[in-house]
């Protein structure tokens, strides 16, 4: 009976699990089928996708496509054709990206194809513009799969074996941006999982290796300029392992001059991911293309984190800043567009909001697409890039260009319907610790505006040390000495609200709890009045803990408000009992009193006689940073212990 008890409850928990699990699993996402037709050679692949769902007010929602052909080779075409040049088996690869759409990209199965027929004189397509290249088949969105090429072509005139690096999760980031999930090999790489790398330090040198394993460098910081040629291969690396958490190696051999290759990673996003959907992350490449030399090629490939795949955003560099060091820094903005219509744009106007804290006049365009000049001050009739400015506005003009539209006849590549706009500028001369908000009207030849999202910039919080020493008076107590010296702890020069935590030491002294006893004594010895005194004095070491909310009405002026609790961690008490006497005189007068005895008895306690309080202030002098004076009124729960507090706060 007992056995039939333990098996029923097993199999009734194993029913409520099995109905659990059967809930959280995800049977609304979509999916996109893989289907192909053959003709000799040659495959045509086409997707099947799932209708898409408009998003309100958003141009014309429409699919992106990402096809991985199985050989090493890709295509972002709605429906590649491909000519295989090896018989054999191939695994094909597809992701679409759903753009103005609301819900999930949807997922799709690989496809196994058998190829008879190939046709081993079909000539490769050479494409590769530089020797080294990323590409993405989408933004990263949280919790979705990514997938990132690498690109790489012996730009030598002989065979080479070289080594591939390819580095993620920037260090300035707690949390993981990504997660490697796949690393797919065409070409006979190889991956090497120890992160230390050999490599000759110059062909001169008779092949002498030297090993580079340091993990972490802090004042060395490289500028690198994609596709450049670089030398010093120990400062790039020390540089790069600074910069990022993880990386991926892979080896590579006998590699045939003007021969390109790809390396596929599929990356899965983390739920973790940075939150600020303006921000912009990055990834790096490093192409050594000979381990024989220390030659090698960088490629830094940012990427704007969504919520929504949007082809017109605008995102930042700088979604989070350190007040202290940014005086001289140039925040960075992006602003990228796409072309939807059904011709193409010959005048693309970006009207971007630049918050007041910026300087408009130090505006600096780094990088654009389509590549142009920078307009001159008179009209030309050639393609350029114009800047002008309002009291709240930058304004890019594109003037003269041709982008084409996605819904153009014949416009295969949607990359190719796709522009951006970098630039920095640095901070206004007084500029203080605010959030802002930026966005762009993107305005096709004469249609509507299309607005983008907000590109957000906010300081982290900081920490402000300051020193504070003053003096408490107390008014209802006796003969009271209080002086104290503290330390306090704040966000860094907040611009209006925040919250300050202090710690102060105070010694105080004084009398409290004096009484006068007065009776009357008639005896043989003696008949008059006795008084008898007594007296409790303190010599204290406390401990103040306020917890205040403050506000800065100016740079100059500060308010503040909270609760404090005390605390006498070292207490010493001292009761004097005094005795006097005074006869009575003829006529019923009292005489002189004269000390018939006194004595005294001490004690002493340790963290006793806690009291709490409500507190108020004001001070003057630098509000966010520097010296000031400050006067506080502390109103003590415990009777007669109220209090004024004069002190000098240096706030760092």
């Amino acid at each position: 009976m007992k056995n039939l008890l333990i098996l029923f409850i097993i199999i009734f928990f194993s029913k409520n699990a099995t109905s659990q699990e059967s809930q959280i699993v995800d049977t609304t996402r979509r999916v996109a089928n893989i289907t192909y037709k053959k003709n000799g050679s040659e495959v045509t692949f086409t997707p099947e996708t799932p209708p898409l769902t408009q998003i309100a007010g958003a141009p014309t929602a429409f699919y992106k496509h990402f096809w991985e052909l199985g050989d090493g080779d890709y295509s972002n075409e709605e429906a590649p054709t491909k000519q295989y040049k090896k018989e054999g088996e191939y695994e094909v690869k597809y992701w679409a990206t759903n753009v103005y759409d609301n819900g999930k990209p949807p997922t799709s199965r690989p496809k196994k194809i058998k190829i008879d027929d190939a046709n081993d004189s079909a000539e490769a397509d050479s494409s590769m513009a530089d020797d080294l290249s990323l590409i993405r088949n989408r933004e990263p969105m949280p919790s979705e799969e990514m997938v990132v090429v690498m690109s790489y072509k012996n730009y030598k005139d002989y065979a080479t074996s070289g080594t591939l690096h390819l580095y993620f999760n920037e260090q300035k980031y707690k949390a993981d941006n990504f997660e490697l999930a796949d690393t797919r090999l065409y070409n006979n790489e190889r991956q090497i999982k120890s992160e230390d790398l050999v490599f000759s330090h110059e062909v001169n040198d008779e092949r002498s290796f030297y090993a580079s394993s340091k993990n972490e460098i802090n004042l060395l910081r490289a500028r690198f300029q994609d596709s450049t040629e670089k030398e010093d291969l120990e400062l790039t690396l020390m540089e790069t392992k600074a910069t990022y958490k993880k990386s991926s190696t892979i080896a590579f051999e006998n590699m045939k001059p003007n021969e390109e290759r790809n390396i596929f990673y599929t990356f899965k996003t983390t739920p973790e991911m940075l939150n600020d959907t303006s921000a912009i992350i990055s990834v790096r490449s490093i192409y050594i293309p000979d381990n024989n030399y220390k030659t090698h090629k960088v490629k830094d490939m940012e990427m704007e984190i969504v919520t929504s795949h949007d082809p017109n955003k605008m995102s930042s560099n700088s979604t989070f800043l350190n007040y202290r060091l940014v005086r001289f820094k140039r925040p960075k903005f992006k602003i990228r567009f796409q072309n939807n219509g059904e011709g193409p744009a010959s005048t693309i106007r970006l009207e971007t909001d630049v918050p007041d804290m910026f300087d408009k006049a130090t505006i600096r365009v780094e990088d654009m697409y389509p590549k142009v000049k920078i307009c001159p001050k008179s009209e030309v009739n050639y393609s350029c890039l114009d800047t002008t400015y309002t009291n709240k506005q930058a304004i890019f003009t594109f003037k003269n260009i041709y982008l084409p539209g996605s819904e153009q006849k014949n416009v295969k590549d949607y990359d190719s319907t796709q522009g951006f706009v970098k630039y920095s500028l640095k901070f206004s001369k007084d500029f203080h610790k605010q959030k802002t908000k930026s966005r762009t009207a993107i305005i096709f030849d004469k249609n509507k505006p299309i607005i983008t999202n907000y590109s957000t910039t906010r300081f982290l919080p900081g920490i402000s040390i300051g020193a504070k020493a003053g003096y408490n008076s107390f008014s209802d107590l006796e003969d009271s000495k209080s002086y104290f010296v503290g330390a306090t702890i704040s966000p860094y020069k907040s611009y209006k609200w925040y919250w300050q935590v202090e710690l102060l030491n105070s010694f105080h002294k004084y009398n409290d709890n004096k009484t006068v006893t007065i009776e009357t004594i008639d005896s043989p010895t003696f008949i008059g009045t006795q008084r008898t005194t007594t007296t409790n004095s303190f010599n204290n070491v406390d401990w103040e803990l306020p917890v205040l909310a403050r506000y800065n009405i100016n740079n100059y002026i500060g308010l503040g408000a909270g609760l404090q609790g005390m605390i006498s961690i070292s207490e010493k008490s001292t009761e004097e009992i005094t005795i006097e006497q005074a006869e009575n005189l003829n006529g019923g007068d009292i005489g002189q009193y004269s000390q018939i005895s006194k004595t005294s008895t001490s004690a002493s306690n340790s963290f006793a006689n806690f009291r709490t309080g409500f507190l108020v202030e004001a001070t003057a002098g630098f509000a966010r940073i520097g010296p000031s004076v400050g006067a506080r009124y502390v109103l003590n729960f415990k009777e007669n212990y109220n209090y004024m507090q004069f002190y000098a706060i240096w706030k760092f």
